[in-house]
């Protein structure tokens, strides 16, 4: 189990100008990120057991940031 964030310019450092400028022109892309965000800060409090959580609620976040992961990548790639 990791306890490093997983913030969306370190997983794609490549696509880290083109992060900037969908959060800013594109309403669907800055829904993800910022669900994803707020997902992937959950994860962290709870690896770090700032917010513990069952080892289920855990694995659901996770798989909840991976989804979000997927999808901003294929907007990301489009």
């Amino acid at each position: 189990m990791s306890h490093t964030p997983h913030e969306l310019h370190d997983e794609f450092p490549e696509f880290a100008e083109k992060i900037t400028e969908l959060k800013t022109s594109d309403a669907h892309f800055a829904n993800l990120a910022e669900e994803y965000h707020e997902v992937n800060r959950a994860v962290h409090r709870a690896e770090t057991n700032v917010e513990p959580a069952s080892q289920f609620a855990e694995e659901d976040m996770r798989k909840k940031r991976a989804a979000l992961k997927d999808a901003l990548y294929q907007l990301l790639t489009a």
